[in-house]
């Protein structure tokens, strides 16, 4: 794609990042056939192709109105369109310079400033856990957009002696709203890990990832916490033979391993968030090497279960067939369903902020499923958790706690 890019973006590192990925771009629309929105509301302009143009008309000096904004918003980041795309665009790096440059220039009305900003404050602080203890209390009050974000509560249960009796270490980072909103996806995590031998070192000093922050207008607050982190982890890397950071939320694991990506162009942390990055592992690739020995020890499982990839795990970090490898490994009567390449509609706050569309994607995802008929449905990221359980009677866990669930242990 032909590029002439406006005087203020030529020669700066947002415009010669812009102008590399639009010039992949060859027209061909195989993007179309895979964009969860396009699907759902058949305009190009909420398409990926549909969106490249508009960004690029942001670049080349084009006005910027809502409209566009708008455009933009709609997109679920999901990523789709980058497994797909044959000429490798780096959709999900464009849209969020597109994004940030239309942010500076038109500004949201009143009742989104307040939404995300809340949203933004309230779930990356201390508030939350009290503030969902509250919501769970009136949570039949509260409007369905809010309702249907709190999670019944599930016991954590009993958590193994001190990990660091092994002699194999890793950080699990916890962050995030994870622990309060599904405390028992760590600790299932936590038990699972000590029973093939592998110790759990926690990071106090460590945040959120920044992903909410950075897909809701605060890029550089997003920055800070990538930073932050950053100056957590590594020295517990390099000092304690830590050999890896272990993820089992994919939307915090995407993230995280485009800490390179996102301070590419700061010359203090560039070379660190690439140390960082290197040791970032979701909890599927930790223990698939485990899988006979896991196997060996597990009871009863669900009669059969769906695996529902999240993007973040399948498009953001390409681990797509890893999960499900090693479910099949551990005995797990998984029920293929179609379009499992799609986007549930969770896709971080997108299910707040855009809930319409959101729901529409849940449902078409949950029919997709329910002509299985699993007696159960699994999946890796507490949002589309979350989420898909808002939709449906069948109980949907995290796949890592019916593992934990199905290990026999002496005593138990």
């Amino acid at each position: 794609m032909q590029t002439n890019l406006a005087t203020w973006a030529r020669d700066t590192d947002v415009g010669n990042d812009a102008d590399e990925i639009l010039r992949r771009c060859v027209h061909c629309g195989f993007c179309l056939a895979t964009c969860p929105t396009y699907q759902v509301l058949g305009n190009e302009l909420d398409s990926p192709r549909g969106r490249i143009y508009l960004i690029k008309q942001v670049l080349e000096g084009a006005e910027v109105t809502s409209a566009t904004q708008t455009h933009l918003d709609r997109c679920l980041t999901c990523r789709n369109c980058e497994t797909t795309c044959p000429s490798g665009v780096e959709y999900g790096a464009l849209v969020d310079i597109g994004r940030a440059l239309v942010d500076e220039r038109v500004e949201r009305p009143l009742s989104q400033r307040l939404m995300r900003g809340t949203l933004r404050r309230l779930l990356t602080s201390r508030l939350f856990g009290p503030a969902l203890r509250l919501g769970r209390l009136v949570k039949p009050l509260l409007p369905p957009v809010l309702r249907n974000k709190i999670p019944a509560q599930r016991p954590a249960g009993a958590l193994p002696g001190n990990g660091r009796r092994h002699a194999r270490q890793v950080l699990m980072p916890r962050g995030c709203v994870q622990p309060d909103m599904m405390p028992s996806i760590d600790a299932a995590t936590l038990r699972v890990l000590d029973a093939v031998g592998i110790g759990v070192q926690d990071v106090p000093a460590s945040g959120c990832c920044g992903a909410i922050n950075f897909h809701l207008d605060a890029q550089e607050a997003a920055l800070a916490q990538m930073r932050r982190n950053i100056d957590a982890w590594l020295p517990m890397l390099e000092r304690e033979n830590i050999e890896a950071i272990v993820i089992n939320a994919s939307g915090c694991g995407a993230m995280i391993r485009e800490y390179a990506h996102h301070l590419r162009h700061d010359p203090d942390y560039a070379a660190k968030a690439l140390k960082v990055v290197d040791k970032v592992r979701d909890i599927s690739e930790v223990l698939a090497p485990y899988a006979s020995q896991l196997k060996a020890a597990m009871t009863s499982l669900p009669d059969s279960v769906a695996f529902h990839p999240p993007c973040t795990l399948q498009h953001w970090q390409g681990l797509r067939g890893v999960n499900e490898r090693l479910l099949s490994d551990l005995g797990f009567n998984l029920k293929p369903f179609t379009d499992s390449h799609l986007c549930c509609g969770s896709a971080g706050t997108y299910s707040v902020t855009q809930p319409e569309l959101a729901t529409q994607l849940r449902d078409r995802k949950l029919e997709a499923i329910d002509q299985v008929q699993p007696s159960c449905i699994v999946s890796s990221n507490i949002g589309c958790v979350t989420h898909l359980q808002s939709g449906t009677q069948t109980p949907v866990r995290h796949w890592i706690e019916v593992v934990d669930e199905a290990l026999s242990r002496p005593g138990a």
